[in-house]
């Protein structure tokens, strides 16, 4: 799946939040997550258990990573339930 893209098209704060998606905030890189179309397939945790980490609140903190390694982790959800906005993309 492309974590910058939904339905082919670049991702904007407005189609994500619209579509479901909950937005948490980093000072890079700011994440978004639909948990109705996540599959648990655990990349995310796996790819970086300090950004993703199910047992806490918030589960997700973006700026425990360097944005470009939270892209490529999220690059890897197959469901797509994980997007990101960069700061350089608004």
């Amino acid at each position: 799946m492309d974590g910058h893209t939904l339905a082919g098209e670049p991702v904007t704060e407005e189609t994500l939040l619209a579509g479901g998606y909950r937005k948490y905030h980093g000072e890079a890189i700011d994440v978004y997550y639909n948990k109705e179309i996540c599959i648990h397939s655990g990349n995310c945790v796996r790819g970086n258990s300090a950004v993703f980490e199910v047992g806490r609140r918030p589960w997700i903190m973006p700026d425990n990573g360097e944005a470009p390694q939270v892209a490529q982790v999220i690059h890897t959800c197959p469901s797509g339930a994980l997007k990101f906005i960069t700061k350089e993309q608004s």
